[in-house]
C-alpha cells in the first residue's frame, strides 16, 4: 500500500484537480484507491457531486473521533475510487486540537484500520502548512507537490521541502518527497518551459516526467462530477493523467525491483 500527501501551500497549482484525477486514472488501472479530502473548503468532496454543506459525518468528526473512519467512506462513479469526504467544519479542527497531546498523530491512528484494504491512500491536503498538513505528513510516506510552472514556483517549492525535512526528522523517519508534478504547462511559452527545466535540473528524478498540460477541459471538469477520463477521455487532459498514472506504478515497480 502506498500513502501520499499531495500538498503545496500556494492555491490554485492544480492539486485537488491532481488528486481527482490520478486517483481516477489509477483506480481505471486496477488500483484500489482511497481519496481522503484534508482540505476545508471541500472542493474534492464536491468535485464528486456531494453536498458539503450537510454532511452527516465527515473528516471534521473523524478527527474529533466521533465516528469509526469507516462510516464517512463514500462511493464515487468511479469503480475503486472511494472517497473519504470534507467541508468547512475541518477548519476548526485546528483550534479544537490546538491542545491536544499527540494532536500530529491524530490522523495517523485514525487511518490505520485502512491501511490493508487500498492499493493507494491520496491525501489532498489544504493550501497551507498548519496542523491538518502536517498530520497529512505524519501518516503518509510520500510526498507529491504539484506544482504551477509559473514564475516563483521555486520559491515555494523550497519552503515545503524543508517543512516536509523537518516532519521527516521530528514525526515521520519514513516520509520522502517521491514525485514532483508540473502543472498547467503552457508549451507555447518559454516561461513553462523555463521553470520545468530548472525545476528538472535542482530536484533530478524527483520530477515525473509527464507533464499536465494546461487544458480547457479540465478547468470545466470539477463542474461535471466526473473525473477528465469519464467527462472528456478524448482530451489531452485525460491523456496526461493517465501517463502520469502509467508512470508512478512504472516507478513503484522499478523500486520494487530495486529493493530485491
Amino acid at each position: 500500500m502506498r500513502s501520499i500527501a499531495l500538498t503545496n501551500q500556494k492555491g490554485g497549482v492544480a492539486k485537488t484537480t491532481t488528486t481527482v484525477n490520478l486517483g481516477a486514472c489509477l483506480a481505471h488501472l486496477g488500483k484500489k484507491v482511497l481519496l481522503v479530502d484534508l482540505d476545508p473548503q471541500g472542493n474534492m468532496s464536491s468535485w464528486f457531486g456531494l453536498d458539503i454543506h450537510n454532511l452527516e459525518h465527515s473528516m471534521y468528526n473523524v478527527f474529533l473521533e466521533e465516528v469509526y473512519f469507516e462510516e464517512i467512506l463514500t462511493k464515487t462513479c468511479v469503480e475503486n475510487l472511494t472517497l473519504a469526504p470534507a467541508n468547512v467544519a475541518l477548519a476548526g479542527v485546528e483550534r479544537i486540537l490546538a491542545h491536544e497531546k499527540g494532536r500530529d498523530l491524530i490522523l495517523k491512528k485514525r487511518l490505520s484500520s485502512m491501511v490493508g484494504n487500498y492499493d493507494y491512500i491520496m491525501l489532498d491536503c489544504p493550501p497551507s502548512l498548519g496542523l491538518i498538513t502536517i498530520n497529512a505528513l505524519t501518516f503518509a510516506k510520500e510526498v507529491f507537490i504539484p506544482l504551477e510552472t509559473k514564475v516563483l514556483a521555486l520559491n515555494g517549492l523550497v519552503t515545503l521541502m524543508n517543512t516536509v525535512q523537518v516532519v521527516k526528522e521530528r514525526l515521520n523517519h519514513g516520509l520522502e518527497v517521491t514525485g514532483i508534478i508540473a502543472c498547467r504547462f503552457d508549451g507555447r511559452t518559454n516561461l513553462s518551459n523555463e521553470v520545468y527545466n530548472q525545476i528538472k535540473e535542482r530536484f533530478k528524478e524527483k520530477v515525473f516526467n509527464t507533464i499536465i498540460r494546461e487544458n480547457t477541459r479540465l478547468a470545466e471538469c470539477p463542474i461535471s462530477g466526473k473525473p477528465i477520463t469519464l467527462y472528456a477521455p478524448e482530451s489531452t487532459g485525460a491523456a496526461d493523467y493517465t501517463d502520469l498514472a502509467k508512470e508512478v506504478v512504472e516507478r513503484e515497480n522499478r523500486f520494487k525491483e530495486i529493493k530485491k
